[in-house]
């Protein structure tokens, strides 16, 4: 037994023999804010002796490995707290004038980790329609509680620093889940979080970014592709352009990667020139979430854009709309072969093998999803989303082949069909009209 560990040993024998062990008070330690903490937070250690009519009790804190008291205060606080004052603690109380003893609390081991870490998620999918709904969610990956969360939005200056506003409907609350019920144009953008508790505050860092884009009916530009595809190999280039038939000037291309966050297209491999940005040289950085921007902060038409190197899937750019034809074709890097054999998958499924060229005639809404190709010797491209759009006219032509197979059956009806006819375009006019004042 070492020397140093002889005054506890002492005392618990004192405690054994005392004759009054029935009556030893308990002692008890408590933490906060948590058990797990991190570097640089405050963090306080009470013990807690439970002895009705004593008051004035002198405090022993004891820490394992260490035999001897280091501490005779109820409270024992560390602040900052660091990976030094990790370990597991007890203590115990005697009365001033040693009429009393307690027995060895309880032990609470403190856990410090390095600076906490905000992660920040969005359910159910970072690309909505007006009026859907859409969570953030920001987590603290660790076993501490007691977190209050913020969410900011995320800009880039004109000088490339990164500027957060925080968000004026944002409650900081404990709840980790901050929720838009209605999804507008106007909650198109960047978004981090950060989470933070004790007093004073000790915050996380702020958490990774996500891009949150809403997408509108009939948005007032377009962004041109060219060449027209979302995938494009390594080492070549393609250019983007926002076209506006009411305004031509006053647009630019912005862009947003994992790797590089929010910038201009033209801020590392592009050049921009009016409203056309051209990628020269392309890498898998260039890989991201491209779209349209004016002088006053609108945004429109998103395009995800990946860089790859081996094989690519052609596809469209731009929503495909219901009734209309859908070709998919398979691109290999090291051959101008038109006649590329490939597998084509949906949403990871065999839908057709070893074929040039996939063809849906017909496009519906159950066609939407993600699409991508296999080549038996180049690999397999990356995935891209294929959207399906509604069609009025194609509506009004479903209704009009259903009613003219009645009217087969029974001439007597044209009486009808008629007015139905004119309410379906009255019904179909009414939608253009919202969908223009939108």
């Amino acid at each position: 037994m070492e020397l140093s560990q002889l005054p506890l040993v002492l005392l618990l024998i004192s405690n054994i023999y005392s004759g009054d062990t029935e009556e030893t008070p308990k002692s008890t330690v408590t933490i906060k804010p948590a058990q797990h903490v991190f570097r640089g937070e405050r963090v306080t250690l009470r013990c807690d002796i439970n002895a009705e009519g004593v008051t004035s009790w002198q405090y022993s804190w004891y820490k394992e490995g260490s035999g001897n008291a280091f501490s005779e205060l109820q409270e024992l606080t560390f602040s900052p707290v660091t990976e030094l004052n990790a370990g597991k603690y007890f203590c115990y109380g005697v009365e001033t004038d040693g009429s009393h003893r307690s027995h060895r609390s309880n032990e609470v081991t403190l856990t410090v980790s390095d600076k906490a870490q905000a992660v920040l998620s969005v359910s159910p999918q970072t690309w909505v329609t007006e009026g859907d709904p859409v969570t953030l969610i920001c987590e603290v990956y660790s076993s501490s509680t007691g977190w209050t969360f913020s969410w900011f939005t995320e800009t880039v200056s004109s000088d490339y620093r990164y500027r957060y506003e925080l968000l004026s409907d944002s409650s900081r609350g404990a709840g980790g889940n901050y929720t838009v019920s209605s999804a507008a144009l106007k909650h198109t953008g960047v978004y981090v979080c950060r989470a933070g508790r004790g007093k004073p505050v000790y915050n996380t860092t702020i958490s990774n970014s996500q891009l949150i884009w809403v997408t509108g009916v009939s948005p007032p530009v377009s962004l041109i592709v060219s060449p027209s595809r979302t995938q494009h190999f390594t080492s070549v280039s393609f250019s983007l352009s926002c076209e506006d038939q009411s305004n031509s000037n006053g647009w630019t291309v912005r862009r947003y990667t994992d790797i590089w966050g929010l910038e201009d297209c033209s801020s590392l491999s592009g050049s921009q020139t009016g409203s056309t940005c051209t990628i020269r040289s392309t890498t898998p950085y260039d890989t991201g979430v491209y779209w349209c921007q004016s002088e006053s902060g609108e945004k429109h038409h998103p395009v995800n854009i990946t860089v790859h190197f081996g094989v690519i899937l052609e596809s469209p750019v731009h929503p495909v709309t219901e009734g209309e034809t859908l070709t998919l074709c398979c691109l290999h890097q090291n051959t101008t072969s038109l006649n590329l054999r490939a597998d084509f998958y949906k949403d990871g499924s065999l839908i057709q093998s070893q074929t040039t060229e996939m063809i849906i005639s017909t496009v519906s809404k159950s066609h939407e999803g993600f699409y991508s190709c296999k080549h038996p010797d180049g690999g397999e491209s990356p995935k891209s989303w294929i959207s399906v759009t509604v069609s009025h006219s194609g509506y009004l032509i479903s209704v009009l082949h259903t009613l003219s197979s009645v009217l087969a059956v029974s001439p007597y009806l044209l009486v009808t069909v008629v007015l139905i006819f004119k309410c379906c375009r009255m019904r179909v006019a009414s939608v253009e009209e919202q969908e223009t004042a939108i």
